[in-house]
């Protein structure tokens, strides 16, 4: 007999993909898709539950169809399309409740003994206090305060409880950088959309991404089987480990690339103009975006390597590459963009550079 694999979130674009993605696994047997909505697109052979993972139901589906395997991707920062209301507190409730009764039901289930969590880096937040690169066991300065960063803590600590009291279930979380690719649905890629990007005066943040392609293998990965070796279960699919693609990408190379002009803001402006998109529905321009826009954020990803094993097939560079070629050129092209970047950069070395000198002349 196969793995019979329960995936959550599979009305997202990404829970889709990786339903299709997992049925052509040769030691999957069945794979039992979940969500309270209806997917918009198609989930191939998988057999679709409507179930809302809020609800103490989703025990009986785990019973009913003898589940081994849980992907749990309904964490989210967002809703899922034609989900209906997609308010924060639906999706937090669906985030941190919705995980509870899930690990519950998992725990009662005697035939679960794998589950992936989909989680994010930014359970690290993001302040000028923190170090230039995080690992797995970094702690944040300050613990987000709101937002899909504090689900994504929270999910966590549920998660480690759930590991302790079911030492018997591999247990694998995966921390992704911000995903991007053609088909990404993500808050940033609508901000990367825009037609003019606005930046927080006086930053230009690093930024890490993880392409959509390796986002499923990588999930692949951690859903296989833990390999065994002198009777004991390997840690290799199991724990905490960071994802995302190799090299940085400074805020102003992202926007040069897409040919898009940025509009530099005070940080006041840029929480004002974040308050006025959502207000219309243009973009989720969150705090916790502003934060990552202001600071950024870069992750080692040894772990990744070394112990789960899972080489990503696109770079930081590549993935931003491919991305900006399903959303088309700007405004002006990528080569103006930078020429124009290069003369302010050079305007304000020069008026630095003056200042300075004034000054020391009055010393």
């Amino acid at each position: 007999m196969g793995k019979v694999v329960l995936v959550t979130g599979a009305a997202r674009q990404l829970g889709g993909r990786f339903v299709r993605r997992i049925q052509r696994d040769p030691e999957v047997e069945r794979v039992i898709a979940v969500d309270a909505v209806t997917p918009p697109h198609r989930l191939g052979s998988a057999e679709f539950v409507r179930a809302d993972i809020r609800q103490s139901g989703i025990a009986r589906v785990l019973a009913e169809n003898a589940v081994d395997t849980v992907v749990h991707l309904a964490v989210t920062g967002g809703a899922a399309t034609g989900a209906g209301s997609g308010s924060y507190a639906t999706v937090k409730e669906t985030n941190v409740i919705g995980t509870m009764q899930l690990l519950g039901a998992c725990q009662k289930s005697p035939t679960v003994r794998r589950l992936v969590v989909k989680s994010s880096t930014s359970v690290y937040g993001g302040t000028s206090r923190d170090p230039a690169v995080f690992t797995e066991t970094t702690q944040p300065k300050s613990l987000p305060a709101a937002g899909f960063a504090k689900d994504a803590v929270e999910v966590e600590g549920y998660v480690r409880g759930f590991a302790r009291r079911r030492p018997d279930v591999a247990v694998c979380v995966l921390r992704f950088a911000n995903i991007l690719g053609p088909f990404a649905d993500s808050a940033l890629a609508e901000y990367f959309s825009m037609p003019l990007i606005p930046t927080v005066l006086g930053y230009d943040p690093r930024l890490q991404f993880v392409h959509e392609d390796d986002v499923l293998e990588v999930l692949k990965l951690a859903a296989q089987e833990p390999r065994r070796g002198g009777g004991t279960l390997n840690s290799g699919t199991s724990g905490t480990f960071n994802i995302a693609g190799d090299g940085v990408l400074l805020l102003s190379q992202c926007a040069r690339r897409l040919g898009r002009p940025t509009v530099p803001l005070l940080l006041p402006a840029v929480t004002w103009v974040g308050s006025a998109l959502r207000a219309v529905g243009a973009t989720d321009f969150s705090p916790e975006q502003i934060r990552l826009l202001t600071h950024g954020r870069v992750v080692q990803t040894s772990q990744m390597r070394e112990v789960l094993g899972f080489e990503p097939m696109y770079t930081t560079a590549e993935t931003f590459a491919d991305f900006t070629r399903s959303r088309g050129s700007g405004l002006l092209p990528p080569e103006r963009v930078g020429r124009a970047v290069d003369r302010v950069a050079g305007l304000l070395n020069v008026e630095a550079g003056t200042e300075a000198v004034a000054e020391g002349a009055k010393r």
